[in-house]
């Protein structure tokens, strides 16, 4: 099963609206540990994403990514606009070209925007960040794919790994970030971007499923 360039546009378009509806939600978790403003950073960011898309030339996934990208970095205050507007850089020349994509495609991206975070942020998984729920997503994805799952199983593992990954964030402290100040002291609280993360996971796969049960 495959998504076109404009299925693929409207899965961004549902990941704008998803965070629109949770910034103030992220924008609470952030405040308890940070600067509290990445809900309404990332509104913005994606608003700004939605925005060039509907106004701009897309030729090919890679465009699309490129362009969320850049509409990231530009619109997206602190950290997580570097950060954010990176993965999506690092994935958009996976999609060069191409005007589908499958399960394969998306591992691959994601794997790349991953390795993106990782190389700008200097973190790694375990350290209460957006990796806490990406990288056991990946993980996931990429043993479901070689034991040869179902895309729907697939979906439902990864996402169910991605959000025992943002649980995960409340059992340890902080070392990134301006949440590395709080030290211990950020023991107990959530992760926002690992939330916003699986949020934008979670849209995704959703949209994958939408389309898979309709066959």
């Amino acid at each position: 099963m495959s998504f076109n360039i404009n299925e693929v546009i409207e899965v961004m378009k549902n990941i704008s609206k998803v965070i629109e509806e949770n910034k103030q939600y992220l924008t609470e978790l952030d405040a308890a540990i940070g600067d509290g403003d990445h809900g309404l950073n990332m509104s913005k960011g994606f608003n700004a994403a939605v925005d060039k898309l509907n106004n701009g030339e897309i030729k090919d996934i890679g465009g699309i990514l490129k362009t969320v990208s850049m509409a990231l970095i530009s619109n997206v205050g602190g950290a997580s606009g570097p950060l954010y507007g990176t993965a999506f850089m690092k994935a958009a020349p996976l999609g060069n070209g191409k005007l589908d994509m499958d399960i394969n495609d998306f591992s691959f991206m994601l794997e790349a925007a991953i390795e993106g975070i990782k190389t700008r942020g200097k973190a790694i998984q375990g350290e209460k960040t957006m990796l806490d729920a990406l990288e056991p997503a990946l993980k996931v994805i990429k043993t479901s794919i070689e034991n040869n799952l179902s895309t729907t199983e697939i979906l439902d593992k990864a996402q169910k790994s991605a959000y025992e990954g943002v649980e995960f964030t409340k059992t340890i402290a902080a070392t990134k970030g301006r949440a590395s100040y709080l030290g211990e002291r950020s023991i107990g609280h959530q992760d926002p971007g690992a939330t916003s993360s699986y949020l934008i996971l979670k849209t995704i796969f959703e949209k994958v499923k939408e389309k898979a049960e309709e066959k």
